[in-house]
């Protein structure tokens, strides 16, 4: 599985939790309304379960985003110290662009 089928997966399982999330809510509000202890319990149970999953799908996104922003930043880092002048070139070229661009307005 590649970066990308991984990204998507991954993304398709947190829109299927969060919306899991909404579901078990929307189940819970219904049992709490003159329904027994049981059902009620029962329900709540099930939503912290979901709601759970969900969190923990959620910092997983965010240890892979955090793990891949150092990744870039390391690449970035290496690649500016073995190429000074380039990546001097390249911020000049990016800089003298915006300019042109803001200039235009």
């Amino acid at each position: 599985m590649d970066a990308t089928e991984l990204k998507d997966s991954s993304r398709a399982k947190l829109i299927t939790d969060v919306k899991a999330v909404a579901a078990d809510a929307q189940a819970y509000l219904v049992a709490s309304v003159g329904q027994t202890e049981e059902a009620y319990t029962a329900a709540l149970m099930k939503l912290e379960r979901t709601l759970n999953a969900a969190k923990a799908q959620i910092a997983e996104a965010q240890r892979v985003l955090i793990e891949k922003t150092r990744t870039a930043a390391r690449a970035t880092d290496a690649y500016v110290h073995e190429r000074p002048w380039e990546s001097i070139a390249v911020g000049a070229g990016v800089g003298l662009l915006l300019g042109l661009l803001v200039a235009r307005r």
